[in-house]
């Protein structure tokens, strides 16, 4: 059976990706994935406010110790250099992460200025990553943004990160455009060579005992492939970009709905937090039953089968369904 797939230029040997998490900045445990089937692996990101911060840092015990009258303890302080600030530290799990692993390897970039963006998405390429995947969240709580400014910010930060590097490009998005399709196009001319459907905006929630923000940490759910289904449905065949499906999944069940409505690749972190790395091998073990308990020799046989484009009636997508699920539900009878 083949299970080979393309991904922005990249030659995979399945469409399992292991996504952005804790477990890929481990060099142990990337080579596990590889080994258990992970066609590829995307390591946690990097983020421009940690390395602000630690730059800050440095500044102010070096300015302290300046101002103590012992000028000369300033030498026993590593140059900027040395120091190993967060991008360096990145930067050599990058470089350690090509060494150990015959996959590919995509970083992934959380910029919040413009030399953020392109400054440490050039020292990823050089660094050797095989691709670059922009983890743009940005949540426009200044009330005179508009939407038409959001998308410009995406745009702009994507059309900058291209222009620095030669390397793929993705652009992993929420789901909060008012209009995703127009969307996924512009940012598919701007150069996108993938785009990742959908990024989980963590909301906070509020502990009522201690009367204070919780930003606890929620794994996805089954429940949630649903929003990302329908749009990798609506934009298969319609958008110049690969598309990779990002939530949800937790078996094979969920892997073959994402192929069947039309994605590229399909990614997953909260299984494997919850599961261990080991569950990589199932995923792809029932991914392979599937198929070949329906006869189906590739996964290009059912890639997009079920996509707005493919189905006899385009409009299930769309709001006859809407009204079609409400007006078909059944109240339980103990209601």
């Amino acid at each position: 059976m083949d299970l080979t797939t393309d991904y922005m230029g990249l030659r995979l040997r399945n469409p399992l990706i292991a996504s952005a998490s804790p477990l890929n900045s481990d060099i142990g445990k990337l080579r596990a994935l590889e080994d258990y089937g992970a066609a590829a692996v995307v390591l946690p990101s990097i983020f421009e406010e940690q390395i602000v911060a630690e730059r800050r840092e440095f500044e102010r015990r070096t300015e302290e110790v300046a101002a103590s009258g012992f000028a000369e303890a300033q030498s026993y302080f590593p140059t900027y250099d040395s120091y190993g600030f967060e991008p360096e530290r990145y930067l050599d799990i990058v470089r350690r992460a090509k060494e150990a692993v015959g996959i590919p390897v995509i970083a992934s970039l959380n910029g919040i200025t413009r030399e953020g963006w392109t400054d440490y998405a050039s020292a990823l390429e050089q660094a050797g990553a095989d691709a670059i995947e922009l983890n743009i969240y940005f949540i426009p709580a200044d009330l005179s943004m508009t939407g038409r400014d959001v998308e410009q910010r995406y745009l702009e930060i994507l059309r900058l990160v291209k222009a620095s590097v030669a390397i793929p490009v993705a652009a992993k998005i929420g789901p909060h455009f008012s209009a995703i399709g127009a969307m996924a196009r512009a940012l598919a001319d701007e150069g996108a060579n993938a785009l990742v459907l959908f990024n989980r905006f963590y909301q906070p929630d509020i502990d009522i005992a201690t009367l204070r923000l919780s930003m606890d940490l929620e794994l996805s759910r089954p429940a949630e492939i649903r929003l990302p289904l329908l749009w990798i449905a609506i934009l298969y065949g319609r958008v110049p970009a690969a598309l990779a499906a990002s939530t949800g999944v937790e078996s094979a069940d969920e892997v073959f709905k994402y192929l069947l409505a039309g994605a590229d690749v399909v990614m997953t972190t909260s299984s494997l937090l919850r599961h261990g790395v080991s569950h990589m091998k199932t995923l792809l073990d029932g991914l392979w039953a599937l198929l070949a308990a329906r006869d189906i020799d590739s996964v290009e046989e059912v890639r997009g089968r079920m996509s707005q484009q493919r189905l006899r009636d385009p409009t299930a997508f769309e709001r006859a369904n809407y009204i079609q699920m409400l007006q078909g539900y059944r109240v339980p009878d103990a209601v």
